[in-house]
């Protein structure tokens, strides 16, 4: 079944219909009634001939006809036997309301089993349980028992908001119409037995009405769908805003209760998200934040700011918020400065930022000077308005009329921070973006920039799930550099010795020196054991610290299976590339600083195959570390397509080679190119 029969319905049955239109089982009724669904409306209740002026049914198959979707409002106890009657007699798809299945315990989990394998079995289409209901206002199918749409009635419109959460599903929804921004579908799935909160993002991002798609997530166990999502809503122009709870451990810890779900790595989610040109929110306001710049169908060439306001300390903050947000203010011509200066008084500033001072009050038609000849500015993409003193004697009108001449004539966005709500409004009218605060203004303009980038550059695919297991066998260093070896990655020249005799002829074929390491799988991290030695360059020193990584073994009461001699490497900076399998998205690599302090001053980024070389340029040019891969004071940059190899390797190693898991650290990267000095692999058993 396709998920367009549930937010188009040609008909409905409601289980659980009631007179009262503020229960549950009467508000989908009420709603579906007052707000224009154009279908067949059918409660069911074997207690009441008539429901809100509807004829009621005493059951399913009392109906005229087979409805295309049923909602059930009834008790647990009798939801499963309800769903199988529906599936018996083809309804395409439900909304359970009721809760108590999965998020409570093991009958409620095998519930849902059951649920999905209904779905598959017959087709049927299931939303929740736990589910608030979904509402597209768009069509009038309000299949929901929200509140929230009697405090803040619905208006058809070009936005989406969809969660597993019920009250994450409206409380977007209220603040978006308080601002008078319509909203057209409103969806809460519940705990997503079978209909997840991507699949239904993939559907709705196909409305032609949608704009922008405002999801809320718990848990992501279904990475296809949202990035069939977020493919279909790049190619239709719609970006997507996702806020994914559970950050912190205590945050994962509880939506895995509130949903009965596995939790994976935050930043594992952060890679995806930006893979697929999803926006992820901070919070519920970031969620919104934003939101009317989405909607002007605007499309910046770049990052370069210019300001205008009536205040030297507005343009003082707004610059220090441009760098804040990572935005540039832009460097206006020479000839921009001329013209502004001819049109402002002599003591106004014509440079970037413009302060057009108190002048406003005697010349209300400042804006509609200055703003022209500052869009002409080739170097100008984007522009915030500051009014911060403003109201009676001014006339913020004209103000908000000549900014909206401004934005038809030159169409580069423009936004507006004025503490005032009376300016503030009078800009809304004219479809001009307003916030309270320049803070607030350059944040929203940075978010809609640096969103439209990331959507531009966004990789995308297909994530790669397959190979999962649950765990592994560890491999010693020098069968770990043979498989990172045969994946293109350069390792050092090495050997096992069993005797000393064996260590000492080894050094003479390194005269850069030697290293020695115990090699054991029993013993992943040899130098929190003192069990690796560095820079052993004469015979004496190889014997004596062959000796004593012997003896240390046989006091950690792990078996001797010989001393790993390594020729020493030269200078260089130690980097780490790794990966491990992701329970939900499967291979996941890691680039970045290096050494024994990767832990304790974590400098690196998370890539999900396939990725290409410039993705990995440009996650090492993210690092604090990144200027080296630049060159610094002189020296040669480091070797970034070296560093891209041997991610490569990994990610290869995870997808089709066997490994559950990869550690390179370090890899010494110079300009010249980059060797894996110690590696540590996990294979399938």
């Amino acid at each position: 079944m396709s998920l367009s029969d549930l937010l188009n319905p040609a008909s409905v049955a409601v289980f659980g219909a009631s007179q009262n239109p503020e229960k549950i089982g009467g508000r989908p009724i009420r709603f579906m009634k007052e707000h224009g669904f154009r279908g067949r409306i059918y409660p069911i209740n074997p207690a009441r001939e008539s429901v809100q002026d509807l004829t009621c049914y005493p059951d399913l198959d009392a109906l005229p006809e087979v409805p295309t979707v049923a909602i059930i409002a009834v008790a647990k106890e009798r939801v499963m036997d309800t769903l199988r009657l529906c599936a018996e007699r083809g309804v395409k798809g439900c909304v359970v309301m009721a809760s108590g299945f999965g998020e409570v315990d093991e009958a409620g989990r095998a519930d849902e089993a059951e649920m999905r394998e209904i779905s598959a079995r017959t087709g049927m289409r299931i939303v929740g349980p736990n589910s608030q209901g979904l509402a597209n206002f768009n069509s009038g199918a309000i299949l929901s028992f929200s509140t929230m749409f009697v405090e803040e009635p619905p208006t058809p419109g070009p936005i989406a908001c969809i969660s597993q959460s019920g009250a994450m599903s409206v409380v977007p929804y209220g603040m978006l119409r308080q601002r008078g921004i319509p909203v057209g579908h409103c969806h809460a799935t519940g705990n997503d037995a079978d209909v997840t909160v991507s699949e239904l993002a993939a559907e709705v991002v196909l409305d032609p009405e949608v704009k922008l798609c405002i999801l809320y997530l718990e848990t992501l166990r279904d990475p296809e769908n949202l990035a069939l999502a977020a493919r279909r809503a790049k190619e239709r122009g719609v970006p997507i805003i996702a806020l994914k709870s559970g950050r912190s451990p205590d945050g994962q810890r509880a939506a895995a209760s509130h949903t009965g779900a596995i939790a994976t790595e935050d930043r594992v989610i952060d890679a995806f998200l930006e893979r697929h040109g999803i926006w992820r929110a901070e919070g519920t306001e970031a969620l919104v934040h934003a939101a009317e710049l989405y909607l002007q169908g605007w499309q910046p060439k770049g990052r370069r700011m210019a300001v205008v306001s009536n205040s030297g300390a507005t343009c003082v903050l707004t610059a220090d918020a441009v760098d804040r947000y990572g935005l540039e203010l832009a460097q206006f011509t020479a000839e921009t400065e001329e013209q502004v200066r001819q049109v402002l008084p002599d003591f106004a500033a014509s440079r970037n930022p413009v302060d057009i001072t108190a002048a406003l009050l005697s010349d209300s038609g400042l804006f509609g000077k200055v703003l022209p000849r500052v869009g002409e500015d080739a170097g100008v993409d984007i522009l915030m308005i500051g009014i911060p003193v403003s109201g009676k004697g001014y006339d913020f009108e004209r103000f908000a009329q000549d900014t909206a001449d401004f934005v038809a004539a030159y169409g580069k966005p423009v936004v507006l921070a004025a503490p005032q709500v009376s300016v503030r409004a009078a800009f809304a009218r004219h479809g001009i973006p307003s916030f309270e605060t320049e803070d607030g203004a350059v944040r929203a303009l940075a978010q809609f920039v640096d969103h439209l980038a990331m959507m531009a550059r966004a990789a995308g695919g297909v994530p790669l799930r397959g190979g999962l297991c649950d765990g592994g066998a560890t491999l010693d260093e020098f069968a770990s550099l043979d498989r990172v070896a045969a994946k293109g990655v350069k390792v050092p020249l090495r050997m096992i010795c069993q005797t000393e005799e064996e260590a000492q002829d080894f050094l003479a074929r390194c005269p850069g020196g030697v290293v020695l390491k115990a090699n054991s799988p029993a013993i992943p991290h040899k130098s929190e054991h003192g069990l690796v030695r560095v820079g052993l360059r004469t015979p004496q020193e190889v014997s004596r610290h062959f000796d004593e990584i012997a003896a240390k073994v046989a006091e950690l009461d792990v078996p001797f299976e010989g001393v790993l001699a390594a020729e020493m490497l030269g200078g260089g900076r130690e980097l780490v590339v790794g990966g491990h399998l992701d329970p939900i998205f499967g291979p996941v690599v890691v680039i970045g600083d290096g050494g024994v302090a990767v832990e304790a001053m974590p400098d690196n980024r998370l890539l999900l195959p396939p990725f290409s070389e410039g993705e990995v340029e440009s996650a090492l040019a993210g690092l604090r570390i990144g200027p080296l891969f630049r060159g610094v004071r002189g020296a040669k940059p480091l070797n970034a397509r070296a560093v891209y190899e041997a991610a490569r390797g990994v990610a290869e190693l995870l997808v089709d080679g066997g490994a559950v898991s990869v550690d390179i650290n370090p890899l010494i990267a110079t300009s010249e190119g980059a060797t894996a000095a110690d590696a540590l692999l996990e294979v399938r058993r």
